[in-house]
């Protein structure tokens, strides 16, 4: 157990309520279904008003909240450094955002050195909050969560996250050995949401093969107090640079880590 644990405590209360007012703001401004609103970055990379805005609201609120912890943005990089560190993603899900759909979120993660130690991620369209605290479990809107029990790969629901940093080979091969498997391919457009999904056990995997560490530290300590199974995605590269992540229930995670090639430790 951490030696922050009650400083962690309090912190992730008031994450909770920041990433609250922030998930509104972005209801607020979210675009009507239809054609996507915003503009490309890359193909299939999209940028909304919103991203900016949400990311400005929650780096303020956390700043003016704790001005000695550090604080990263995917859309404004390390502001600050600190033993202590927030990270944030202000829309994951952006290309879902920038169309009207719901599957998008609000992720914000504490990270204490190299380690996870609590994270918030909102659903505001879906109506889902999801929070864990290490050592004191992972929650959706308040009720306990834990990975799948599925055993049989043939059973199985497995996320592939797609993204135009990997090549297309690349991505046919993961997808072919998961369907070699027997098990179920998905891809759902947001990294945040498709990590929880494999903590409360809609989903039995979830494999990215370029993901950032934005995407990811809400979802780590949520994954860990689940026990699913994650590679060392902060010790091989996570921490500073995009990175490959596999995440699974404990029943299937080695028969996964084995097809696809991804080691879990």
């Amino acid at each position: 157990m951490s030696s922050f644990s009650p400083a962690i405590a309090y912190r992730l209360e008031a994450a909770r309520a920041v990433v609250h007012d922030a998930a509104r703001l972005a209801m607020s401004m979210r675009p009507a279904a239809g054609g996507p609103v915003g503009t490309q970055k890359a193909a299939q990379d999209w940028l909304t008003e919103t991203d900016g805005a949400v990311e400005a609201f929650i780096a303020e609120r956390m700043t003016a909240l704790f001005p000695e912890d550090g604080f990263q943005g995917e859309e404004g990089g390390m502001a600050r450094e600190g033993q202590l560190r927030w990270v944030v993603d202000p829309i994951d899900g952006t290309s879902n955002y920038a169309r009207g759909r719901n599957r998008w979120c609000v992720s914000l993660g504490l990270l204490e050195g190299d380690t996870p130690v609590a994270g918030v991620i909102e659903a505001p369209a879906l109506g889902e909050v999801y929070t864990a605290l290490l050592g004191h479990g992972a929650f959706l809107n308040g009720k306990r969560i834990q990975a799948s029990p599925v055993k049989d790969p043939a059973s199985a629901m497995i996320e592939m996250g797609w993204s135009n940093r990997v090549p297309k080979a690349v991505f046919m091969e993961k997808i072919d050995a998961i369907m070699s498997l027997g098990a179920m391919p998905r891809s759902g457009g947001s990294g945040a949401l498709a990590l929880a999904d494999v903590a409360c056990g809609r989903l039995d995997g979830y494999i990215e093969i370029v993901i950032n560490l934005w995407d990811v530290a809400a979802a780590l300590p949520l994954l860990a107090e689940a026990g699913a199974c994650v590679s060392p995605f902060l010790h091989t590269g996570g921490l500073t640079g995009p990175a490959t992540i596999l995440a699974a229930n404990p029943h299937i995670a080695q028969t996964l880590s084995e097809a696809v090639a991804i080691p879990l430790k």
